[in-house]
Order: C-alpha cells, then structure tokens, then sequence
C-alpha cells in the first residue's frame, strides 16, 4: 500500500453527483450497523448532489414499486446512527429470484432515473446485484418492446452500477476483515458470558454457550478467545475422533485446578470431522454422563443481532458508505460490480464476484471434509485466531513442555487501559508454551526497583480476559531514577528478557533503558513494548489496547446525552473527552456518536470557527433536528478551554438553544474490556512473545544473553494492514515528544468524513481510493489483526 507521504492529494471536488440517482437497500438477515451505512450513502450522496432513493423492504420494495421507493432528504437519517437493525426494512424476496420480478423492479428503477444502487447485505443479496446488472440492458430492451418505456430511455439508463456493503453478523464473507454488524454481534455474546460466569462461578457449573454462524465459526471462536473457553466447535475445524474423551479429560482437569467454571461454545453450524452435527444438548448430555458436572445451556440466538451498534461497527459502516458513493460516483459501464471493504484499517474495492466465489470455495472444501484448506481461504485473520486459541487454551502437561532456562519478566506501565489484562494473560501462557519462567512484575517500573517481582503460573492467569484495568498494578514513573536498582532486580532474578505492555510513558520507558545499556549490562537483554492506552498515542501503532473500550463508553455516553437533548429540544452539549494532546478518541467518537463538531489539537482552530460552529448549529435549530452534540479533546487548545466553549455557545445561542457541558473523565479508562481489546490485547501479546523467543535464542552466546543492537529492542504495532516490530530508536524520528503524539496520524484523514455527514462543506482526500484490488492479491482478511 502506498504511503501518505509519496502522492499529491486528490479531492472529489470535481466528482459531482449532479444528475445521478442512488437507491440504497438493505437485504438479507439484519446487522447492526446498517444503518449507519444508510446514514452515510444517503448524506454522502446528497454532499455530491445526487439524489438519494430509500427502497424500503429490500428487494422486495423494488419490485413492488410505489411508496417503497421514495427520495430521501439530509434530516430523513438524522438519529438513525445508534439505531441496531435497519430502519429501512429487509425481507427475503422470492419474486426478485425470478426474471418477471427483475423485469418489474428494473420498471421502477427507470421510473425514477435510478441507475446506481448501493446494497447492504449478505453474500445472497449481492450476487442477485450482480445478477441484475448483467440482465440490465437485455430488460430494458424487453421493457422497451412491451412499450413499458421509450427507446429514449433505454439509451439514458442503459447502464447500471452496483456497490455492495457487506452486513452480516457472522463476518462469513471472504474479501473482508470485518463485515458490518460483526463486532456488535460479538459485544452482544461477550456481555452475557460475562453476565454467566459470575453466577457459574458461585455454583461450580459447566455452560454450553450456543452463537450463531451456521457455515462460519467466526463468531464463535473470537467469543471464546476473547472470554478464554475451555473448548470451542466450529464448522471450518473440527475436532478429531475421540474428542469426546478429550474434552470431557480437560474439563476434569480443569476443575480439579479449581476452576470452579467451564465454558464451551459451540457453533450453530457445528459438525464432526464425519459432517455429522454437534449440537449444544449434545455436548451438554455428554458432560453430564460423563463428569456428573452440573451443566446448562444457553442459545443466544437473535439477542445477537440486536441492541446498539458498536463504535467500531459505526465508524466502520460509516466509512463504507461513503467509500461507496465514491465507488459509484467513479464507476464506468465496464467497472465490475465491487465491494467496498476493510482491510487493517483501509479500505479497499474488491470485485464483487471474486469475493463471492471465494466464499463458496470456503463452504465447498468444509462439505468436501477439506478442513484445512476451509480454514487457510477463510484467511490469515481467522487462521490467527484459531492458532492463538489453540495454544492458550490448553496447557500441555510439564513433562511435554521445553525447557529454556530463559526467566522472562512482564510489567504494565503507564495508566490503566481495558485489555491489559487479557495481553498479561497471553504473554504468561505462550511463555510457559515456549518453555521459559515468567515474571510479574507489580506497579511498573517503580515496583521494579523494589524487588515487586514474583514468578507466575498458566493458572494464576485464568480468567483475566474480562476484567478491566490493570491486575499486576500500573504506574506512570519512568526508570530513569532507578537505573541502578531495576538492574540489581534484573540480576537477582537472573532476567533474560522484558515485556512491557503501556502508553506512551511504557516507549520513553524502553528509550531510557536501552539508553543505559552502556553503562549497565543487565539491560542488554530483548525487550518488546505492546501499545496500550486508551488515548491511542503511541507511535508505530494505528490502535493501542485500551482504545476501542474508552471509544464506546464516550459513545454510549453521547448516545444517552442525545436522547436527553431531543427530549428538551434545542439543546446543545459540550463533552470533553481524554486522550492528551492526541484528538483520536474525540474524533472518533464524533463520528461514531454523529456530532456537529470536534475540537482537537492536532488541527489548530480559532474565534472564527467556533462562531462558524454556532452558526451552524443555529441554523441547525430551525430544522426538525433540534440538538446538537459537541466534542472537545481535553487538551485541544489551552486558552479556548471546555468552559469557555460552553460560556461561547451559551451567550451566541441565546433565544435560540441552551447549552450544557459534560466532562467524561475517568470512566474512559475504566469498564471492561470490548471484544476488540480483549483479542487484539491476546493476539498482539501473543506476538509478541513469539518474538522474543526468537531473540532469546539469536543473542544466547557462551551461557548468556546479549543484546545490544536497535533491533533488540522492538514496539510491536499495528500498521495499516500489517502488526510490525520496529526499534523504538527508529520511531525517535515519528514522534513528537513535547505533545506525546506520532507526527503524523493515519485517523486524521477521516476528519472530513465526520465534517461532511455533519453538513459542513469540506474537502476530503480520495487518492488512496479508487483502486479496484484483487481478493487473491491481498489475501483475504490480511491483516492480521485489522478487524479483530
């Protein structure tokens, strides 16, 4: 992927909508975040000047015709952003699988001069998009001659273009890390596991959890890294014969450690290496006959479809949109239909079909009994996850396990972030795999220097995925005044290597202690830093742990102070968010909770745009949208602070709105932990102990480790499609130490999407769209952790 640095930016100025139609359609099952990709096509649409079509009830309502397709205005989609399912309807459509009921909805679309349609759905609706396309001009001509339409018409619309967004709870769509609804799906399951094990917990029980994913295990195997199950059955793998007598050996093994709960998830579509079936009760009766174990099960059923959508499916769903009306916009009569999808965090067009048959591919090998294959096409992401699943879910027995004499010591640095927890746990786990000792160290570097080190256990980590906060402790002093001690408690303990797990304080942390390695040999040893903090400050890493937590307390937050400003009318809310001098939680959160506005420091403002802003929220005012919503990063800019904002809007919106101010604070850091963190946290941690493995065995001379090169000491972080170990001595030159910020931030170029589905006019840099890929050339779900 090119750079942001080796193009000249272009705008989409000069790609206006004027005269084009769009129709946007949900189809299909229903995912949260649909409407946020509705939301955003429309208000994108009509930012180009297209008109804009809802067709209610999917394709249903095209063949239908009349009041099912309607146009549509900016206010028609206005609090629609936080609303789960679609508000436009979907249905299962049998007339439209026929040529008559193609031939009726083509009929209506010309009517109305509708020749670019945006679809939002699953693998189903979008191939009968494709469909449709094909047979586009053979029905116009049959149209034309039952004298339905002129032959003028038949030239005008003689082309039809389609986009397609995918929206489907089960991420089952080859071509995409993540499809719209699947992190709200799993938000869903993730808080009723967490709501089960504290009752399984007092009564010693077994829970068989059943989600859904009928031919794709997705859903289950992400819920079970991230809540740490004890045994997990998808369709795409598996288990070997005789697995019965595994599972029911590792559940009694489990228990005799004293976990007094055992967790199991198991897969709508779940099935034997035999393709035979493996139900929930099935498991449940075999526990049961087996172990005596008290066991219950719960199906989640369409819970998992509901509630809120997500900040990540919003943000997600929002940039689809609009990356679709683009699409449309570009779109010539010999463009394919595409997709539009995410890959690490861009976002990528994708030809329709190849992603489609990659899909069937998938389901063909699993009803082929090719297993394996399955697995390797679902794509590096799923592939990942089930290989870390695996090996930080059972514990091989010690005899089994390598032994390297390697102490390896973990601390936390910096302040608490949502996650930390679940990277400890998969830094321990994978350490004991590879066969070292592991260390914890209590309260950072200051528990460091005095002696606050113990050896930990694969059990001791148990259960630590859902908790929030930080367990081991975490403090935000530096080692540079303890040099001397931290190097005593290095030899004491004989340390080979660290794993700090921080913000910005754990990367000035690892810059002191490789600094001191002149002086002091104790610090010639590998050592790796996992970005966590809820500020996502870090430089080299697009995501820190921590961040998408604190992104939906403030978006939850935002979406109650709306529903209380509606409920008053005429009321406009000043929030303050964390987050330093780094502006990522504020915008993003704007444009996960929709907001007129984002105050942040890394784009400087003045008097002028805060009156540009009251005004239009004035004019706001005189709409049927009488609320406003306002976020500042605290430390946006010193002068123009949270109060004086409020006391500006207050006194300028006079007679006209009232305002009211909220400072978000601590609670940002606290809660636990989202689907997100918990699994990039394992996935990242997971990493990275792999890495230092590896160093541990490169810098092992003559009985002991030496490591004095740049290259020994690594930030391992999450860069655009890729997770990446850098020397932190090479991000010296990314940083901006005064602000504690990366000199340039990949989320910046999304501020002109928050601008524009807020009504502000904006240019919005488009050069790194546009370019039509090929599934196989970025194999699907390539990044590794882009979507979880």
């Amino acid at each position: 992927p090119r750079s942001t640095m080796d193009h000249q930016p272009k705008f989409f100025e000069n790609l206006s909508g004027s005269g084009k139609a769009i129709g946007v359609l949900t189809s299909g099952g229903d995912a949260q975040g649909m409407n946020a990709a509705v939301r955003a096509v429309v208000r994108m649409g009509i930012y180009v000047k297209a008109k804009v079509y809802f067709i209610y009830e999917g394709y249903q309502g095209m063949v239908d015709g009349g009041d099912n397709i309607v146009e549509v205005s900016w206010e028609s989609v206005s609090s629609i952003l936080q609303v789960g399912g679609t508000v436009i309807g979907s249905a299962r459509c049998k007339a439209f699988r026929t040529r008559e009921g193609r031939l009726q909805a083509a009929y209506n679309l010309v009517q109305r001069g509708i020749t670019n349609l945006c679809v939002i759905g699953g693998d189903g609706s979008l191939t009968g998009a494709n469909l449709f396309r094909e047979e586009w001009s053979g029905l116009l001509e049959e149209l034309a001659q039952k004298g339905k339409i002129d032959e003028e018409a038949v030239k005008k619309y003689a082309y039809l273009n389609i986009v397609g967004m995918v929206g489907s709870i089960d991420n089952d769509f080859c071509g995409t890390d993540m499809t719209i609804g699947t992190d709200s799906a799993l938000h869903r399951i993730i808080e009723v596991v967490d709501a089960i094990m504290t009752t399984a917990q007092s009564h010693q029980r077994t829970f068989v959890l059943e989600v859904m994913g009928r031919h794709c295990g997705y859903l289950a195997l992400v819920s079970a890294l991230a809540c740490g199950a004890d045994w997990v059955f998808i369709p795409e793998y598996p288990p070997e014969e005789g697995w019965e007598d595994s599972m029911c050996v590792k559940l009694s093994e489990n228990r005799a450690r004293k976990k007094r709960l055992n967790i199991i998830i198991v897969a709508e579509g779940a099935i034997d290496c035999h393709n035979k079936a493996i139900t929930s009760e099935k498991v449940k009766d075999l526990v049961v006959q087996r172990l005596g174990f008290d066991t219950r099960v719960t199906i989640l059923g369409h819970v998992q479809r509901g509630g809120t959508p997500s900040a990540f499916d919003r943000i997600l769903a929002s940039r689809m949109g609009v990356e679709a009306v683009l699409a449309l916009l570009e779109a010539t009569p010999d463009t394919p239909a595409c997709v539009v999808s995410l890959s690490g965090n861009q976002s990528v067009r994708l030809p329709l079909m190849e992603c489609v048959q990659m899909t069937q591919e998938v389901q063909k090998a699993m009803d082929e009994g090719r297993f394996v294959e399955a697995v390797r096409l679902r794509g590096r992401s799923f592939e990942n996850n089930l290989n870390t699943y695996k090996l930080l879910s059972h514990k091989r027995p010690d005899a089994e396990l390598p032994k390297t004499n390697f102490n390896v010591a973990v601390l936390n640095v910096g302040a608490p972030a949502a996650g930390m927890n679940a990277a400890v746990r998969a830094a321990v786990r994978v350490g004991i795999t590879e066969g070292h000792k592991m260390f914890a160290v209590i309260d950072g570097f200051e528990g460091f220097a005095r002696g606050k080190i113990k050896e930990i256990s694969w059990g001791d980590v148990g259960g630590w995925t859902g908790q929030g906060g930080s367990i081991l402790g975490t403090k935000r002093t530096l080692p540079a005044k303890y040099l001397e001690k931290i190097a005593d408690q290095m030899r004491t303990n004989n340390i080979n290597a660290l794993m700090v797990i921080g913000g910005f304080e754990a990367y000035l942390g690892l810059l002191e202690l490789s600094a001191a390695r002149e002086k002091y040999d104790e610090f010639c040893v590998p050592m790796v830093m996992v970005p966590a903090t809820v500020s996502n400050n870090v430089p080299g890493s697009d995501f820190s742990i921590g961040a998408d937590t604190a992104l939906n307390t403030i978006t939850d937050t935002c979406d109650r102070i709306k529903q209380s400003a509606s409920g008053t009318k005429r009321r406009v809310f000043i929030i303050e968010t964390m987050g330093g001098y780094c502006g990522y939680l504020a915008n993003m959160g704007a444009l996960a909770a929709g907001a007129d506005a984002a105050y942040i420091f890394e784009e400087q403002f003045d008097i002028r745009e805060l009156q540009a802003n009251v005004e239009h929220l004035t004019e706001k005012m005189k709409t049927s949208i009488q609320r406003g919503l306002v976020l500042r990063n605290e430390n946006s800019n010193e002068n123009y602070t949270t109060d004086f904002i409020y006391q500006l809007y207050s006194e300028e919106g006079k007679g006209v709105f009232d305002c009211r101010k909220n400072v978000l604070g601590h609670m940002q850091q606290g809660g636990a932990p989202s689907p997100f963190d918990r699994n990039f946290g394992t996935k990242i941690s997971a990493k990275a102990m792999q890495w230092i493995s590896k160093k541990l065995k490169e810098t092992y001379r003559k009985g002991k480790v030496f490591a004095n090169t740049d290259d020994s000491v690594c930030l391992l972080g999450m860069r655009r499609r890729n997770l990446v170990f850098q020397p932190v001595a090479e991000l010296k030159n990314e940083t901006d130490f005064v602000h504690r910020i990366p000199k340039e931030q990949w989320w910046l170029k999304l501020r002109p999407l928050m601008k524009i589905l807020a009504k502000y006019k904006t240019s919005y840099d488009v050069s790194d769209s546009g370019q039509l890929e090929h599934v196989a050339m970025h194999s699907p779900k390539e990044a590794e952790t882009g979507a979880i």
